[in-house]
Formats: C-alpha cells, sequence, structure tokens
C-alpha cells in the first residue's frame, strides 16, 4: 500500500495506495472517519513523530483512516476487529457513518477547496466480492478498473494518469511498478485529497521580511517571516502535565475549514512535549479557549516534504494483522487470501502569502487603545487543518525547520 500527500500555497494534495497481494505462502518483494478516524490518523501521526523528533513531519489523519475504512467492508475476524477499534466504530453500521462524513467533506459549498477520489484497481480476471465494491461505491463513490498488473509499467502508468487527473494535475505519480509484484497483486486501492485553502485574511507579500527563527537544535537563523495585523482567534493551554502553550486559528476563505498552530509558550519547552496531549478532544477544547483579538501576527512561510512508512505506526496502534501473511483475513474481499504488503505516505506542504482576492473580512474588530501585541511564530510549531464541520482533521504536521 503506497500513500501519498501533497500541499501547495496553502494547498495539501492527498494519494494513498494499498497494495493487496495473494498466497500467503509466497514471500513478498515488498516488506513484511470524522473526529474518529481523526484520533487515529493524530495517534498514527504521534507515532511517526517520536521516531523523527528533529524532522519536519507532514500527515493526512484523515488520509490515514479513509484507507482503512475502504478496507473495512473486506475485512473480518481479527482484521476486522482491529480496523474498527483503531477507527472506534461500532460494529454494526459503521459505513452510514462514513458516508455522511464524505458527503460532508465534499458538499458543494467546499468544491473549490476539496477534492477527495477514490478508486479500485484490480487484476484482470479476478474478482472482487460484490457487497465489499458496493460498500465502497455507496461509501466513497469509489471508481473502479481492472488492469493487468504483469505488466507493471503500464498499470503503474494508468493509476498515475488517473490520480494526476483527478488532483488537477497537482499529484503526477503515487506509484513505481516496482512497487506492484506482476505475479501477486491483486489489488491497488487509491484515495486522494486535494486541498487548496485561500487565507480569509491575506499575508501581504510586501510584509514578509527576513526574521530569526529558533529551531530545536539551538541554531538561530533566518527565515522569510510574513506578517499581518487583523483579527485572529487566540488562546492559552496547558496540557495535564502543566506545559502551558499558545494557539492560534487561520481561517481559510469560508470558514468551514482552518489552520490551528500551536506552540509551547516557553522557549525551552520542546514543541513534541505538546503532542501527547493532542486529538480530537483537545480540539474540541480550544474551540471554548480561543477569543478574537487584533493582533500583529508573524509566521513564517514553509515547506516540508516527508515520506512515512505507515506499517510501523499502524501495528503500534493495534492494526497490525493486515501486514502479516499469516494473519490478515480480508475474506470479503476475494475468495483469494490477501493481505497488505506495504502501506506508505508521503507528504507535501507548502505555505505562503496567497489569500482571498478582494473580500471583507465580516468580524468585527475591536480596536484597542494601545499598540496591539504581537504574536511570533518563531520557533518549532504544529499545524493542523480541520474541518469545523465535522471535526475531521484533513492534514497534520510539525515543523522545526521551515
Amino acid at each position: 500500500m503506497f500513500y501519498g500527500v501533497r500541499m501547495g500555497c496553502p494547498s495539501v494534495l492527498c494519494a494513498s495506495v494499498i497494495l493487496a497481494l495473494c498466497h500467503w505462502g509466497v514471500p513478498s518483494l515488498a516488506s513484511t472517519y470524522g473526529e474518529r478516524g481523526s484520533d487515529l490518523g493524530m495517534r498514527v501521526f504521534q507515532e511517526v513523530v517520536r521516531s523523527r523528533p528533529q524532522e519536519n513531519v507532514a500527515l493526512s489523519p484523515h488520509g490515514v483512516a479513509s484507507v482503512l475504512g475502504m478496507l473495512l467492508p473486506g475485512a473480518d475476524g481479527e482484521t476486522r476487529r482491529q480496523i474498527l477499534t483503531a477507527l472506534r466504530y461500532k460494529k454494526s453500521g459503521p459505513y452510514k457513518m462514513l458516508k455522511r462524513l464524505h458527503k460532508g467533506l465534499t458538499t458543494k459549498s467546499n468544491q473549490d477547496m476539496v477534492l477527495i477520489a477514490n478508486g479500485l484497481f484490480s487484476q484482470e480476471g479476478v474478482v472482487l466480492e460484490e457487497p465489499f465494491v458496493s460498500a465502497n461505491t455507496a461509501n466513497f463513490q469509489c471508481h473502479s478498473q481492472s488492469l493487468d498488473f504483469s505488466h507493471t509499467p503500464a498499470a503503474a502508468a494508468a493509476i498515475n494518469d488517473w490520480v494526476k487527473n483527478q488532483t488537477k494535475g497537482m499529484i503526477s505519480s503515487v506509484i513505481e511498478p516496482d512497487m506492484l509484484d506482476p505475479a501477486l497483486t491483486r489489488l491497488v486501492m487509491v484515495n486522494s485529497i486535494f486541498f487548496k485553502g485561500l487565507w480569509k485574511s491575506r499575508f501581504l507579500p510586501e510584509n514578509t521580511k527576513l526574521r530569526n527563527f529558533n529551531p530545536s537544535d539551538g541554531v538561530m537563523y533566518k527565515v522569510p517571516m510574513m506578517s499581518q495585523l487583523s483579527v485572529f482567534n487566540i488562546g492559552h493551554a496547558s496540557t495535564p502535565q502543566g506545559l502551558k502553550y499558545k494557539v492560534i486559528e487561520l481561517p481559510y476563505h469560508g470558514n468551514s475549514i482552518s489552520m490551528l498552530i500551536a506552540l509551547p509558550t516557553e522557549d525551552n519547552t520542546p514543541v513534541s512535549a505538546l503532542l501527547p496531549h493532542l486529538n480530537t478532544s483537545t480540539l474540541q477544547g480550544w474551540t471554548k479557549l480561543l477569543t478574537q483579538r487584533k493582533v500583529r501576527l508573524l509566521l513564517p512561510k514553509f515547506s516540508v516534504e516527508a515520506e512515512v512508512d505507515l506499517e510501523s505506526p499502524l501495528s503500534a496502534v493495534g492494526v497490525g494483522d493486515m501486514f502479516r501473511q499469516n494473519k490478515a483475513n480480508f475474506k470479503y474481499l476475494s475468495s483469494e487470501p490477501l493481505y497488505v504488503s506495504k502501506a506508505l505516505q508521503k507528504a507535501k506542504i507548502q505555505v505562503n502569502e496567497d489569500g482571498t482576492k478582494a473580500s471583507a473580512a465580516t468580524t468585527a474588530i475591536l480596536l484597542a487603545r494601545s499598540s496591539p501585541p504581537w504574536v511570533i511564530v518563531d520557533r518549532p510549531f504544529i499545524f493542523l487543518i480541520r474541518h469545523s464541520l465535522t471535526g475531521t482533521v484533513l492534514f497534520m504536521g510539525q515543523i522545526n525547520k521551515p
């Protein structure tokens, strides 16, 4: 399984791929939803950051949950139990929730911001179980197509062309031919998410200046720092251990999606210390803590690209059987015994000054008599891109060095 995310200015792209291989006894060439789904993805993110504490990391929690949601109709036994437990869905009726979530994210009001596409690419001649295909068609509007995986370059090109078309050319490649086993590959499942958000209150390029940034390694350097004087939702919170941190919300045009930024209050507190505290309940709590204030906000332009092998973090949060030939149980997917050979996520994010063209903010601005305070994001921080109506965390990242 390969899974990818790309983001650009400020936009996000994500493409996920699952390679399900048959014949458990044959070695593989590859190594052996809403808030509930977001909680799973956030736990996966924490596992990834734990292994890369000093690196920039980007991940799509919703993408991780979507891939498991697409696998769920085909799973049985312990494999199904692990997926359901991780997603925190009830044993009966999870698909209605998945369908409602997908519909909420792809509503007409979001069509210029969020584009989600899902595809099932099966080996020619392989018959997938009808309930599995029907469930994915109904809940994820899955595109279905047969390919000849014995010709791996052509099969990979066909999948990549489909993804490129679905993401408006922003994702050009998610599958490499060597990810496909010409003899064993039976199914490639693709989930792609395209998000492009324009700031509701844009940063003017002429206000961007080089300013100091203090990374976790202690070596200060200068980065392009965007700046604007505007009204933002800002608040202060603390972890159960008493670590204090700031939260800033930057809405995108349309108001249904926003970027949340969290950074420790104290300079000597590592940003990684906040991660165990982050879950969807924490995010809900932030909405009660945040208040509108007029501030001078300084935020670095940043770009991060990362690739994550999801097998280890998914196994760490209790979803491991699907990767094991002797334990995976996808009896409702195909009559052949299948397992997931590999799970990857590629992520790329770019954030700059781009914002709305010429819309006026409707929020009342309360002017203080004294000069407004400065909020400077000049040290490592965490960002989350969240759909407020469903609580879905579309994307999440840790920035140590912009």
